[in-house]
């Protein structure tokens, strides 16, 4: 099994970040290589999300095999602009999850402050009783008496008695779930466009097993992975590649549109605020109370202490 790409060390990932563009391509189109002739053509798939970052690995997938075959995973959640770039695209598998979005509410609580933050306060609330789990996640003390970093943070405590549900399963049942089992049934294996700049996680995984983890528990090929934002657009500038307009409505990230993991951090306008002036029909939606047939998020957004609105008009107080 090739084991060449693996065992990097933070100054490599560095010093190839630095790289120019043309080297990227070149190295990034050798992972692919490499994957696709370990695996065959017929055992990959490039994971499309209609993102920017997803665009730049599609075109360079085909350019090497026009036949690739990409899979996009229709959540529901997506802007209507993504869904439209999408079908722009010939031989794009969509998969769509068994669950619609207020019922994976229900069952796994709402998406908000981060991934980490929300499973830890969920599993704080499922085990009230349970003294372990309070110590490690609360008080962060491990059973044996060690430090851990999982816990949560001062400033969400409070999230604790917050009066709704708060949970991290939501990215599993709308998107991991329908493309693994995507996955299962045809025994592929994906190529994914992300990259290691984009959080500690991804670093660390980069760090351990490089751009194509041939030994990783779930093999998974990350050929951008040394890329930067930068780089991503240096590239659709050059090639004159199309992507989708919404980043020219000042977005910044086009994942789930109803997603909060992170909404703190934004600059203003946050995601929400931006979401109210271009597309005010869906804003309504997910600030609309729950039993009225809305997402409820008005609710947590003002929990949180985050503002969600640039202005009130009449019609908006009556959501």
């Amino acid at each position: 099994m090739p084991t060449q790409n693996n065992r990097h060390t933070i100054s490599d990932l560095y010093q190839m970040q630095s790289l120019p563009l043309e080297i990227k391509v070149r190295m990034t189109q050798r992972r692919i290589r490499d994957w696709v002739e370990y695996w065959g053509e017929d055992g990959v798939y490039v994971s499309f999300s209609g993102g920017k970052d997803s665009t730049v690995l599609l075109n360079i997938c085909r350019r090497m095999y026009p036949n690739i075959v990409a899979v996009y995973s229709d959540t529901g959640l997506e802007f209507p602009e993504i869904r439209e770039f999408v079908k722009t695209k010939d031989n794009v598998v969509w998969v769509r999850p068994e669950l619609t979005f207020r019922k994976v509410i229900e069952k796994c609580g709402y998406p908000c402050i981060s991934k980490e933050q929300a499973e830890w306060i969920h599993r704080i609330r499922l085990g009230q009783k349970n003294t372990r789990d309070i110590q490690k996640y609360f008080y962060g003390i491990r059973t044996n008496g060690q430090p851990s970093r999982f816990k949560i943070s001062e400033r969400w405590k409070f999230m604790l008695n917050a009066p709704f549900d708060i949970g991290a399963g939501c990215c599993n049942e709308m998107k991991k779930k329908p493309i693994a089992k995507y996955a299962k049934e045809t025994g592929r294996v994906p190529i994914v466009g992300t990259m290691a700049c984009e959080s500690s996680l991804r670093t660390s995984n980069w760090l351990r097993y490089g751009c194509n983890a041939y030994d990783n528990k779930k093999a998974t090929s990350a050929p951008l992975s040394f890329w930067t934002d930068a780089d991503i657009w240096e590239y659709i500038r050059t090639y004159d590649i199309p992507y989708c307009k919404i980043y020219d409505m000042g977005y910044v990230r086009t994942g789930c549109i109803f997603c909060m993991f992170g909404v703190h951090l934004d600059s203003e306008p946050n995601r929400f605020q931006r979401l109210q002036r271009t597309h005010p029909q869906l804003w309504r939606y997910c600030m609309k109370p729950w039993d009225k047939g809305g997402l409820g998020m008005r609710e947590v957004l003002e929990y949180m202490g985050v503002p969600y609105e640039n202005f009130m008009l009449e019609e908006e107080n009556n959501v």
